[in-house]
């Protein structure tokens, strides 16, 4: 008499349990995001929203979701660095230009300076005179500093330790990108007829990085670092300021 087969099961019920628990995980997630991304009065940071997020939700799975979600909406998720917002879909932004103050323009030099701090970051204000081929007025780095695209990062270890400067999240959200490797390359820069005529063989656009952490060359500011950018101009104070003038911060174009 022949042996009576194994039972085949077809399906396993706890595998198919376990995808509906973590969809129904992802799904929560998803929500929770929402709401605290709607209730926030700026952009949040992936690990603050983690901490509220159920036990094996990964927040950026939760995140790409929810932007896949509003993706086609009047509001649509963005990110900037690692923080993250809702803001108004780029084609319906006309329908609020008459609630928007109207802003000045940034000036050549305040938008040449903002150029090479993003690309060469972390920079002194030296570096930044020697790459524009003239003196920097303080009042250019006010400037940027008040916009919150440009800020002070550290002092390089060198003589005089001279301040190094960088970007912000800030900068990152006014011109729409999501991290600073979005900045247009070379190829991108020739094609906007930025660069006119030949350039040298060897030239080439720097990979920018925004790193937060110092570089080994850098170290902490002091605790009075508002003030740090005066004492960096007096100390120098000898320099002809051969720089043309600034204007207010205003609706700039990059």
């Amino acid at each position: 008499m022949g042996q009576v087969a194994d039972k085949v099961e077809l399906f396993n019920a706890n595998s198919d349990e376990a995808i509906a628990r973590a969809q129904e995980a992802l799904s929560e997630a998803v929500r929770i995001a929402e709401a605290l991304l709607f209730a926030a009065g700026e952009p949040l940071d992936e690990a603050e929203m983690a901490e509220r997020m159920p036990k094996g939700v990964g927040v950026k799975e939760a995140l790409e979701r929810l932007r896949e979600d509003y993706a086609g909406r009047g509001v649509n998720l963005a990110r900037a660095g690692k923080k993250w917002f809702f803001r108004t879909a780029p084609d319906l932004s006309w329908l609020l230009a008459r609630q928007q103050v109207e802003e000045k323009k940034l000036s050549r030099a305040a938008l040449e300076t903002l150029a090479i701090v993003a690309y060469h970051q972390p920079v002194t204000r030296a570096e930044i005179e020697e790459i524009r081929g003239v003196a920097i007025s303080k009042g250019t780095l006010d400037v940027l500093l008040e916009t919150g695209w440009v800020r002070l990062r550290g002092r390089r270890k060198a003589p005089g330790r001279p301040i190094t400067y960088g970007t912000t999240e800030a900068f990152l959200m006014h011109f729409g990108l999501e991290q600073i490797n979005d900045l247009p390359g070379l190829e991108e820069l020739r094609g906007a007829g930025l660069f006119d005529g030949r350039l040298p063989k060897d030239f080439r656009v720097p990979q920018p990085s925004d790193d937060a952490a110092l570089a080994e060359d850098e170290e902490p500011l002091e605790e009075d670092s508002p003030s740090l950018l005066e004492m960096e101009f007096v100390e120098d104070s000898t320099q002809p300021m051969v720089e043309e003038g600034i204007d207010a911060p205003d609706e700039t174009e990059f």
